[in-house]
């Protein structure tokens, strides 16, 4: 039996938390080894093969996440001895003489082609230039890297000059989710969960409704925002609310909420930075119409699938034909 510890202190929601809830169930399931997690606000289950150990103060700023990084991790590690070391956090446990490391690199920031500037994009800029260096570094140090997509492996493998055995490619499982199936509706509403970053594009679906409005068209759009988030949140909101759009600031919701939105509406995904793009696959298995931003990962995740619509990410005329298409069909197949 071997004693496997598995570090996530960044994961609190979104993509990072969904990986770091797979691996948990995992380690719930697995009565063969032994492990303990290392996270900072997260409530995971314990039994007797796993422990979990909560560091909620690296969420308090940069310098705490520094800290426990550079000195509070090792410590753990000495105390627990593990067998082997998972990191769920695009970075290696630094210091000499660990047990051999597995590292999880789902931050596609440092190896996207898409560049952000300093005094727009401060953080976006600090993740490619300054803390790419370290993801690299990791890179060329972990025993083996687990990627989502082919699409990561080939960036990698250029950016890094590593060998393609050593990245693994894990798409986020799915198999236990029970997808209901679209069903066409009389009026068709449109869907997109995503977090407030910049680079998810909200602003694209905005300007897109904009235009609708002007040619008599308001097509109904749900966001997984409430307006409270961040300073973009409460601009998009402020937008929506002085144009008058059809756009509900829906919130965060549980996951079987989402499951059953997809089978009622259709998925508008504008984002261009993503790892993998779970909404992509989770509106395909539940056979919804798709538009998505033209980019290598939806390209990859949606390959052969005769329900997507593309346009570039930056191009209000065609996501705005896209949206107009996508309502037409609907209702000629109800009219039928």
């Amino acid at each position: 039996m071997a004693k496997i510890m598995i570090f996530d202190v960044p994961a609190t929601f979104g993509g990072a938390l969904t990986i770091l809830e797979m691996y948990h169930k995992r380690a719930l399931e697995d009565k063969d080894n032994d492990y303990v997690f290392v996270v900072s606000t997260p409530k995971l289950e314990e039994n007797d093969n796993v422990k979990v150990l909560n560091f909620p103060s690296v969420k308090k700023s940069w310098f705490h996440r520094y800290s426990f990084d550079t000195f509070k991790a090792r410590k753990i590690v000495k105390e627990h001895s593990p067998d082997k070391i998972i990191s769920l956090q695009n970075l290696n446990i630094k210091g000499a003489k660990l047990p051999p490391q597995q590292l999880y690199v789902h931050q596609p920031l440092p190896f996207v082609k898409h560049r952000f500037k300093f005094f727009s994009s401060p953080l976006f800029w600090v993740y490619q230039n300054i803390i790419s260096r370290m993801i690299f570094k990791s890179i060329k140090k972990a025993q083996s890297v687990i990627v989502q997509t082919r699409w990561m492996k080939e960036a990698i493998v250029e950016k890094c000059e590593v060998e393609e055995q050593k990245i693994l490619i894990e798409p986020p499982p799915l198999n236990n989710v029970e997808f209901l199936e679209f069903k066409n509706q009389e009026e068709l509403e449109f869907f997109y969960p995503a977090a407030a970053l910049s680079y998810k594009n909200h602003i694209a679906i905005v300007n897109a409704l904009i235009t609708l409005k002007e040619q008599g068209l308001t097509p109904k759009v749900i966001f997984t925002l409430d307006g409270t988030e961040n300073k973009l949140s409460a601009y998009l909101k402020e937008l929506v609310a002085t144009n008058g759009l059809n756009i509900e600031f829906a919130g965060s919701m549980p996951y079987g909420q989402v499951l059953k939105i997809y089978s009622k509406s259709a998925l508008i995904f504008p984002s261009f930075i993503e790892t993998f793009g779970l909404p992509l696959l989770e509106a395909r298995l539940t056979g919804s119409p798709i538009i998505a931003s033209d980019e290598p990962f939806s390209r990859e995740i949606l390959e052969d699938y005769d329900k997507v619509k593309f346009f570039n990410y930056d191009d209000n005329i065609t996501l705005t034909k896209n949206i107009k298409t996508v309502l037409r069909d609907n209702l000629n197949i109800n009219a039928k």
